[in-house]
């Protein structure tokens, strides 16, 4: 277990639903054609994007790097930290220092030793300005020294970084006290990276199954870079193999759900969602094989803020469209499958301070007030000279319910808005993560997904210095009220919501970004398998302990 030196640190809770009982599954509803006891067969809804582990970022690439690498924690069924590639991990009494030590004997998938430098590289590696790794923001959040310095290039030297191997320890000394510190070293992220392996596949490394070294449970095969279909083959290197049943998770894609609930009740798929479309969910709920998919996922507008379209650089027009959007209607209409209309960025399911659920303590006030809109618009229009706008909102072509949430936007904006006129983009979720980045959109649907239980897995996405932050603003409230959160109270959860609920109203009166909705999810699922792991943050799939019995 982690083990604390008189901590005075404060959990919050992390929300997991592990399906390994029979009380927790129904009956099969399958048809006759059952895959192998020793495989396990599922489907992600689009291409993976990439298995470097500093720079990706999508859920799916996330799900295969984090079942084919380890890090030197896991999540386990209870949503707690337990010991994977170290034995232990200490944390001194001030929270400022802690130390890994590795388990003997562990290996790389070539047959290589795993060592404490190869979590040294992959530390510094994400925080090298030269990776552009947009989840450096990640380590920076963790307040290890020197990490800002590093990644801003004022420190030059990546040895100054606070991650030191002394043998076979990693010993990681922080600035301050970081309450999601022990989870980061269970994320995919700060998963182990063989510098030397890394310099030999150059720019190719990540880009296939071919060009990863996998530390993990399962190694990939079979992905070229491109391609829908491969697998994940049982590591014989991985530390615990002995204690790893399933030997092959066969993984495709599958575009069109209503094709992955007709594969799943043919027994070709052990795993179908039914939550994608409303005839779907209400023709299937009832099937005796549905779990619920918990999920920490937001569904949000971003706003192009960088003045390429003057008019969302306008306060009160921004103000006009968070007013106009009637978010449960949004949910009954588009998507009446169990989601919750948004009630802030922080969504339902990602953590708890005093008992609560964070997102009802931090709720800014987001309504639905079409008479407001109409004065707001007008006065925006009024302050940038102009009688009309048009803008494009950009969403993913890969989402069955991407049309009709578009369609339903633009009805209502619209109308609510005269003078509007929406145009609709959509792109493949490749595409749109690309657009989104590189700031060319209007208006952007994006989805995110708690990283870790804890409230800065989402706010600090939308600091000034955010690579996240693709509507590239500034709000220095924000960023005030961040900050604190994470630093003079990062170990006190119920100040630190207090920090959240302000980081909160802040965009709520900027109109920074428009929340929608707090997606949740239902699937069919085989139950013959007992002790797979989900979680609603981090890796939402664990396949590491599953089986089929």
């Amino acid at each position: 277990m982690l083990e604390k030196k008189k901590s005075t640190w404060k959990h919050v809770g992390l929300g997991v639903v592990a399906l390994a009982s029979a009380a927790a599954l129904a009956a099969c509803g399958n048809g006759s054609k059952q895959s192998s006891k020793d495989e396990i067969n599922w489907y992600f809804r689009t291409e993976i994007n990439s298995l470097d582990i500093s720079k990706s970022t999508d859920t799916y690439s996330g799900t295969v790097i984090g079942n084919s690498g380890s890090n030197l924690l896991r999540v386990n069924a209870k949503g707690k930290t337990v010991p994977d590639l170290a034995k232990k991990v200490e944390v001194s009494k001030d929270g400022l220092t802690y130390t890994a030590t590795l388990r003997k004997g562990i290996k790389w998938s070539d047959g290589s030793a795993i060592t404490a430098k190869d979590f040294v590289y992959s530390w510094q590696r994400i925080v090298n300005p030269k990776t552009a790794s947009e989840y450096s923001n990640l380590a920076l959040d963790s307040h290890v020294k020197n990490a800002k310095a590093i990644n801003k290039g004022e420190i030059k030297d990546l040895n100054a970084l606070g991650v030191k191997a002394e043998g076979n320890k990693v010993i990681f000394t922080l600035e301050t006290p970081t309450p999601q510190m022990e989870y980061l070293l269970a994320f995919t992220s700060f998963m182990p990276q063989k510098e030397a392996f890394v310099n030999k596949v150059g720019k190719k490394y990540g880009t296939n199954s071919d060009s990863q070294l996998y530390s993990g449970p399962y190694i990939a095969t079979g992905w070229n870079g491109t391609n829908g279909s491969y697998k994940l083959k049982k590591n014989k290197y991985y530390w615990n193999a002995d204690k790893v049943k399933t030997k092959v998770i066969n993984i495709q894609t599958v575009k069109k759900p209503e094709t992955a609930v007709q594969m799943y009740k043919r027994g070709e798929l052990d795993m179908a969602e039914i939550s994608n479309t409303p005839a779907l969910y209400k023709a299937n709920k009832n099937n005796k094989d549905v779990v619920n998919i918990y999920e920490a996922v937001t569904t949000y507008f971003e706003y192009n803020q960088t003045g390429t379209n003057k008019a969302l650089s306008n306060k009160k027009i921004r103000q006009a469209l968070n007013y106009a959007t009637n978010r449960k209607a949004y949910v009954d209409t588009v998507i009446p499958t169990g989601s919750r209309a948004a009630t802030g960025i922080a969504p339902y399911k990602l953590a708890k301070v005093n008992g609560k659920d964070l997102s009802k303590e931090v709720a800014p006030g987001y309504s639905y007030d079409v008479d407001k809109a109409k004065e707001l618009f007008k006065e925006g229009l009024q302050e940038i000279g102009q009688t009309s706008v048009k803008f494009t909102i950009t969403s993913d072509a890969d989402s069955p319910t991407a049309k009709a949430g578009l369609d339903y936007i633009k009805g209502a904006w619209e109308k609510a808005l005269p003078g509007l006129t929406i145009e609709e983009k959509f792109v493949p979720f490749k595409q749109r993560l690309q657009d989104s980045k590189a700031q060319n959109f209007d208006i952007v649907m994006t989805l995110w997904g708690g990283d870790y239980p804890e409230g800065s897995s989402f706010y600090s996405l939308f600091t000034s210095k955010s690579s996240q932050n693709n509507g590239r603003f500034s709000n220095p409230a924000y960023d005030q009220a961040y900050e604190k959160a994470v630093t003079t109270d990062a170990l006190e959860p119920a100040k630190a919501a207090e920090d959240y609920k302000a980081a909160e109203k802040a965009l709520f009166d900027e109109a920074n970004i428009n929340p929608i909705y707090f997606r949740s999810m239902k699937g069919l699922q085989n139950p013959s398998i007992k002790g797979l792991v989900r979680s609603s943050t981090g890796l939402n799939v664990d396949f590491t302990y599953a089986y089929k019995k």
